[in-house]
């Protein structure tokens, strides 16, 4: 049985929620970001108990093919973002149609509506989110920064940067930490 889970966006969360199933005594069969092929089928009970443990530690058990397809194609950028640096050999569109395996037209206006932004707005927010992060680290410079998140110049992802943020990435680096937003929370 395939359960979705909500803000399962990273290897920590992923852990926490790992845990939870084997306190409870589940066999998990494949854990990915969001979601989680549990060997056994579960009771309408089971499910609610997993249901309330899940949101005490702050996720949330989706139930709705609607919200699982949104939280799919959320997960997907979070990854594409995180751990390959939005490098990307096809349009955004193309890529999520590829890997969903389904139109991108219809979960573009599928993600629109529950979300209230677009794929490509919450694409930039994520990838705007990695660059403050790579800012705070301070360990390589925002010409490189441009390079390895796949921006075509430092100007472009400067006006992107301000756009989003109302700051330049140089103010940004100067006022700290302090402006970053979880990624669960974008």
């Amino acid at each position: 049985m395939i359960i979705y889970i909500k803000n399962m966006v990273c290897t920590r969360c992923k852990m926490a929620v790992e845990s939870l199933f084997v306190e409870l005594g589940y066999t998990i069969q494949k854990m990915d970001l969001g979601e989680v092929e549990l060997k056994e089928k579960l009771t309408p009970v089971q499910l609610e108990k997993i249901k309330e443990k899940l949101e005490a530690i702050g996720f949330e058990l989706l139930d709705d093919r609607k919200s699982k397809t949104v939280t799919k194609i959320k997960t997907l950028l979070i990854e594409l973002v995180q751990k390959h640096n939005a490098y990307l050999e096809t349009p955004l569109s193309t890529y999520i149609s590829e890997r969903m395996k389904l139109d991108y037209h219809n979960m573009s206006a599928l993600f629109s509506s529950l979300e209230s932004t677009t794929i490509e707005q919450y694409f930039i927010t994520l990838k705007i989110e990695r660059v403050k992060e790579l800012l705070v680290y301070d360990e390589i410079s925002l010409k490189e920064i441009a390079y390895l998140l796949n921006y075509s110049s430092v100007a472009h992802l400067s006006k992107q940067f301000k756009k989003v943020t109302g700051l330049t990435p140089t103010h940004f680096k100067t006022t700290g930490n302090q402006r970053r937003k979880l990624i669960d929370k974008i």
